[in-house]
């Protein structure tokens, strides 16, 4: 196949070419190839490579009423996604050793048009099983340091969390971390959706942040901090990197479009821990993400049945942003970055950051991962545009700039498969 005639977005710049695609590779990307072979019109067009969603929540095998790796990974690929790194939870059993690895792995072999790699957990009790998983090949161990709200996957402490670092360290896998310190959450004052957000104030994600980076820095460990909801917590990110610590960051789209002010509009559709901060917080997170500040942008795709997202109790609604299909659209729109900046943050960083050799790039000898976008395009997403198994979303009735028109897995396949990080291969 040869992309014929689009805008190519490649790590030096977006240049008008053609993409000729050989075996699932990248064969030659230029202006004019004179290939004989099938073409696709990409005239108008600009053509990303493809979203690397590095966090999502699937929940495949054992909570698939809630989504499943078919619907979750049509949704991504809706959305410009050709891979996703599914986290540990909800999934029943959780990923905590070889077994829940390879249950997890065959469910998503079986069922994803995406390609995927699989985070493992770190839990009280399963330190001796970090070295089964970094051999099954995970991309690193996800911890929460506040609990989870899932029974089988529980609260990493801090004993827990510096040896699990240690581990990680020793076998060159990151630690990412759900930074909400659980001794800085307010008791609810009420049960409005402006109480949940004033429960887990700002002060709650710092003081966990700064945990974290005090253990990465003693143990060694390369840490990931997921969905950084305040500027602030991006600072603490950047001057911990800045005397040396091995850190990243990332953050979400629902943190750039909404607000605490938008809480009582959506209800239940925008809960998140984090949850939604106000405008001031938002712009301040805006201008981190403008500044080059944060490594990556991800979904926390975190979908539930409608019926778990009903009632006017803040507290009792369970929690989660469903995003994985809107992930680039909603950059795109709200993040205030091109497009270049935006294919460098949802596919090239998440791959390099992770160890995934030939994703994330628009070039010879990489998979033939490709999002073709209609950049100026405006649109409005509508509940039926949506591929979730349950379709509701914060996003919808929102206008966006820039749809996507056709997405490619390695040329065309229809069936992902397990990637694992270098050191694993």
């Amino acid at each position: 196949m040869v992309v014929r005639g689009g805008t190519v977005v490649t790590p030096a710049g977006s240049v008008r070419a053609d993409v000729a695609i050989e075996d699932g590779v990248i064969a030659a990307v230029g202006p004019g190839l004179d290939e004989q072979a099938e073409e696709l019109d990409a005239e108008g067009l600009h053509v990303l490579p493809g979203v690397v969603d590095a966090h999502v929540h699937f929940n495949d095998p054992g909570r698939t009423d809630w989504e499943g790796a078919a619907t979750g990974s049509a949704a991504l690929a809706a959305g410009g996604g050709t891979c996703f790194l599914d986290m540990p939870l909800n999934a029943h059993p959780p990923t905590l050793d070889a077994e829940s690895f390879a249950a997890k792995r065959a469910a998503l072999e079986a069922a994803s048009v995406a390609d995927f790699g699989l985070w493992g957990g770190l839990v009280p009790g399963n330190a001796d099983r970090l070295e089964e998983l970094a051999a099954c090949g995970v991309v690193g161990f996800k911890a929460f340091m506040s609990p989870s709200g899932i029974d089988d996957f529980e609260a990493a402490d801090v004993p827990t969390l510096r040896r699990g670092m240690e581990i990680a360290a020793g076998l060159g896998l990151p630690v990412a971390v759900h930074a909400e310190d659980p001794g800085s959450l307010l008791l609810p004052v009420g049960t409005s959706w402006f109480d949940w957000c004033r429960s887990r104030p700002v002060g709650a994600e710092l003081a966990a942040i700064e945990t974290a980076l005090g253990l990465a820095e003693e143990t060694g460990c390369s840490l990931h901090v997921v969905h950084v909801s305040s500027g602030a917590g991006v600072r603490l990110v950047t001057e911990a990197r800045d005397r040396g610590v091995a850190v990243t960051c990332e953050t979400c789209p629902h943190y750039l479009a909404f607000t605490e002010e938008d809480a009582e509009r959506l209800g239940a559709l925008g809960k998140c821990a984090p949850p939604l901060r106000s405008a001031v917080e938002r712009d301040d997170l805006r201008a981190q993400l403008q500044s080059g500040r944060i490594d990556l942008v991800a979904s926390d795709h975190s979908p539930a049945p409608a019926s778990m997202k009903q009632g006017d109790d803040a507290f009792a609604a369970w929690g989660g942003i469903s995003g994985c299909q809107t992930l680039l659209p909603a950059l795109l729109t709200h993040g205030g970055v091109g497009v270049e900046e935006a294919a460098r943050l949802t596919a090239t960083a998440p791959a390099a950051r992770f160890g995934l050799a030939g994703k994330g790039r628009i070039e010879e000898g990489a998979d033939a991962d490709l999002a073709l976008v209609a950049l100026g395009e405006r649109w409005t997403l509508a509940a039926d545009d949506l591929r979730y198994r349950h379709p509701h979303s914060p996003y919808v009735g929102g206008a966006f700039t820039g749809r996507v028109v056709r997405t490619l897995l390695r040329g065309g396949e229809r069936r992902g498969r397990l990637v694992t990080p270098r050191r694993a291969a």
